[in-house]
Formats: C-alpha cells, structure tokens, sequence
C-alpha cells in the first residue's frame, strides 16, 4: 500500500472555483484583524475544526486526534505504516506470558516532558506515568476519572474496562498489564492515537493546587512539540519540544489555523498563507493539480461511509423496513456526485485493503421494487417519514454529505418515504447522536490500525452503543459472539471465518449501509518537505522540513 494516482476524476467548473477563490482571497485581510492572524513562523496548517480537547484519550473526533496526538504525545507502541506491524515506541520491548494474559513492558530511559507555566518536571517518563494514563481510563475512582468530562469513547468501545484487569509499575522502567483473558488487539490498541501517556507527576501538582481541569486543555507530553496558545475557532499554535527524545524536531514553530469552509483552505493554500491543507475536496483535485506551487498526496483510506438506522426506534426496529431502506438507495452515482472517483464501494464494513475482506461478498443490492414489496410487507405500503442526520463537515469517507443525503432524499422518495434532512453544529451532532436521538445518520468510521476489529467492534458491538460509538443502537448478542471469539483466536484463518459470518450476519439484519471506503487526500505547497499523508490517523509534523 502506497501512494495512489487518481485519474479521469470529473470536476466542477474550475472558472466556478477561481471566482469563489478570488472572492476569499480579497476578504481574508478583513475577515481576521491582523494581530489575531496566526503567524507564519515554522509552518502554517490550515486544520478543519476547533478540537474540543487536548487529549485524544477523551473523544474519537478526528479534529481531536490530528490537533493532539502525533504533535503532544507518545504512546507505549506505534504502528507501521501499513497499520499491521507493531513497533517499539516510549516501550522499548516486551513480554509476554504463555497464556497471554499478561504484558511486561520495559520502557525508554531520558525521555523529558514538556514544561509550562504551571509546571516543570523534576523526573523523566517512567512507569508511573503509564500507570497514571491507564488508571485514569479504567478505574472509574480514581481522581482524574472524570475530570474533562469523558467516557474515554474509545476505549469503552473496545472494552478495555473489562480486558485489563490491572497495571502496575514493576520498577521505575518496567510495566506490567494483566488480562482477564487474552486479546489479538490489545498490543495494536496501545499503539492507537487514544492510547497516550500523560505525566503523572503534572496530574499529581495540578490536583495540589486544585486545577485538576487544565490537565487536558494545557497539556504536557512527550511529544515533538508542546503547547504554547489555543483560541477556540482561531488557532493553535505549538513550540518544538527542545528536548525531544528521538532528536532535534526540523520545524520551529507549528500553528494550526483553524479553517472549517473548504474553499476558504484553498484560498489559503494558493496565497502561500498556509503550508499544508486538510481535506481538499475531490471536486478541486484538477485546480491543485494545475498549480506548480502545489503537490497532492494520495493513499487509501482504512474508512467507511455509511448510513445507519436508529434500531431502536420504529419503523427502524423491523429488519423488513432496514432491508427497504438499504435496497432504495442506488450507490453509483453517489460514487460520481459525492466521491468524484476518490474511493471504491463499499460491500460490507471491511476496505478491500485489509486482509479480512471478502472478494466474494457482493453486499445489499440496488433493488427498488424489492423495496416496495418489503415496505408493504411490514405494513407500509404508502411509505413513511423519518429524519437523515447529515454531519455538517466533509471527511474522506464522506466528502459532500449534504449531496449525499440529497440523493438519498430522491432516491427514498421512490418507494414512498419521505425524508427530512437535519443537521447541527458538529459538537452538539455528536452528543445528540450519542443520546441516540437520531432516526438514521450518514457519518464514518476512520480505523486507528487494520486489524478487523477496529472496523467490527467500534461501530456495531453492545459495548459500542454503551460508549455511543455504535450509531446504530444496535446489541446483537451472536454478533457479539462472533466479534469476540476472533478477537481471542491466535489463528488468522479462523479469525477470517468467524470475521466473514459476523458480515454476514450484518448483511441480514442492515443495522447501517455501507456506502463508500473513500481515500485520504493532503495537499501542501511545493517547499514542504516529509510530510506524508496516512493511512491511519492524525498528521504528524515531526520530521518536517520546509525547503
């Protein structure tokens, strides 16, 4: 897996674009008074969206994981580029017993946390410090438990509550998690963004002075850079971490300017006032491409749009009417209208790329009248209204949700259901749809690592829709089952099998639609230098040099 080219990718009129672009560009100086511009020392990102937090532990929002975890933070493990292989990172090696059931991990010596005003380390990272991360996750009395106000969304949806039964510091420089039972993933999971060590010495100086709340909006790590500013809606500006433990950080300063509209980004980009960009939208690959000033990055994507159905509210409860709804819904000319050939249908949770995915599965077919006949069954002859939650920003799993939801629209109204399409700011979406107040909602999943479960558990396991990363509001206890059965198997081929029957069974009960595996896209101007886009979560801006 590498860098892709994308060919013969139909556009919008480019004359369109540069008239918008030209537009921005004569009211950028207007709409930001200059002393509140991020200055352009180091590299300028121009970033989608406010991160609600500094710590990635506490939500699975990408615009969380991509402001903090590569930039702030290390983890015990990291993981190759392919998502598969494991490698050392803050733990230096490990153990493990015959049972596996219990992890010995012998950790790196000097490495130095940052400092700020509230505080400057007097040790280096040492086991406390892993116990402290981990503890706070899993024990719900401790301190800082509920302190930012999560349910650690992640790590509840793969259960790590009920996986570790404890950890503990050895030794200063050795670690050792217990298992209730053993886990494929457990080592992959502590390489994920979420997975971060925080200092325990800062937690324990900030619960003295009864500032426990600022641990997760002035952060300290061990990463390449340490905060410095943060303005809501603004920027977030970084200094390189001088002390860093694998080497002296290229860049001198980093600053994200926080840019949610799209065309405002590329405005920016071409006027040099940012480096790099986020999420160009497949619709302007042609003008990036035009422009010698500019390069584009490429690589498939470990995602998936989907669209999924509350099953806990009717009509959604019936499989009868799920099963309608997905055979309504034509997928190809969203794959041109949305997707502008930047991504392969998707067939069931899995992308083609992982080595779980069944070649031969065709997934839920385009069936309209099948459709009807469903509707009619269940009682609805004359169709229904239900409500399409549209997320209100672009991701390379749905880059255009609003035309989306619009050819969703056109195409229910077909078989007689009447869709409303409802948005809200992102924050309140989220949280509103962890409440489960949603009908249906077209939204992603945007794997950490390309072991299967990533796909399986977090979006439709009973822990899931408990940690309200389960949109569907599903708990299907043989699914479940199945999910947990391949997560302890050390055998790949009966992980296959047992991952093949779960989509299966997916495919019978349709708690969502898979839609679409899109690619993740970067661009950047042509003096940037290392910067790769990934396959599996944030950016990282660590071995960036500027030419």
């Amino acid at each position: 897996m590498g860098l892709t080219a994308v060919n013969k990718v139909p556009m919008r009129s480019s004359a369109v674009l540069l008239i918008q672009v030209s537009l921005i560009l004569l009211g950028l100086a207007a709409c930001q008074p200059l002393s509140e511009q991020p200055e352009h020392i180091g590299l300028v990102y121009c970033s989608q969206g406010s991160p609600s937090s500094l710590n990635p532990q506490l939500s699975t929002s990408a615009t969380v994981a991509e402001a903090s975890s590569f930039q702030l933070y290390n983890r015990l493990l990291s993981i190759s580029d392919d998502g598969i292989e494991i490698l050392p990172e803050l733990a230096e090696r490990w153990e493990v017993n015959e049972d596996a059931t219990v992890y010995t991990f012998y950790l790196r010596s000097g490495v130095q946390f940052h400092h700020n005003e509230h505080f400057t380390p007097s040790r280096n990272f040492n086991a406390q410090d892993v116990v402290f991360s981990f503890e706070r996750i899993i024990n719900n009395d401790h301190p800082y438990h509920t302190i930012g106000g999560s349910d650690y969304t992640f790590f509840n949806s793969v259960g790590f509550p009920l996986l570790i039964k404890s950890v503990k510091a050895l030794s200063h420089d050795q670690v050792q998690f217990e298992l209730f039972a053993p886990d494929t993933t457990f080592l992959i999971n502590l390489a994920t963004d979420f997975s971060v060590i925080l200092s325990a010495e800062y937690a324990s100086i900030l619960q003295q002075q009864d500032l426990m709340e600022i641990i997760d909006h002035h952060p300290i790590g061990t990463g390449p850079f340490r905060f410095y500013q943060y303005k809501t809606d603004r920027y977030l500006k970084f200094k390189h971490h001088d002390d860093y433990w694998q080497g002296p950080v290229p860049l001198g300063d980093l600053v994200y300017d926080i840019t949610p509209n799209s065309t405002m980004r590329l405005a920016k980009l071409l006027t040099g006032e940012c480096d790099v960009m986020a999420a160009p939208l497949a619709s302007d690959l042609n003008l990036l491409r035009s422009k010698p000033q500019l390069k584009m990055q490429y690589r498939t994507g470990f995602n998936l749009g989907y669209w999924a159905f509350n099953t806990e509210r009717p009509p959604l409860n019936d499989v009868r009417v799920r099963h309608a709804l997905a055979m309504a819904v034509d997928r190809e000319p969203i794959m041109e209208a949305v997707y502008y050939g930047t991504a392969s249908l998707a067939t069931g949770l899995l992308p083609p790329a992982s080595w779980a995915y069944d070649s031969e599965h065709e997934g839920i077919p385009y069936a309209p009248q099948q459709a009807r006949n469903l509707l009619a069954e269940a009682g609805y002859p004359n169709g229904f209204e239900l409500d399409i939650w549209v997320m209100p920003i672009q991701r390379a799993y749905n880059p255009n949700p609003r035309k989306m939801a619009l050819l969703l629209q056109e195409n229910l109204r077909s078989i007689g259901v009447k869709a409303h399409l409802i948005s809200h700011e992102w924050s309140v979406f989220r949280s509103r749809l962890a409440n489960g107040e949603h009908d249906s909602v077209l939204l992603g999943w945007a794997a950490d690592n390309a072991d299967p479960d990533n796909f399986f558990r977090p979006l439709l396991s009973c822990q899931a829709k408990y940690a309200g990363t389960n949109r569907a509001q599903w708990c299907d206890t043989y699914y479940d089952q199945l999910i947990d059965l391949a997560r302890q198997s050390p055998d790949r081929e009966e992980r296959l099998s047992l991952y093949w029957m779960a989509q299966k069974h997916l495919n019978e009960q349709v708690p969502l639609l898979p839609i679409a595996h899109g690619m993740r896209m970067q661009a950047m101007r042509a003096h940037v230098r290392n910067l790769q886009v990934k396959s599996f979560g944030g950016i990282d801006f660590s071995k960036v040099t500027l030419e």
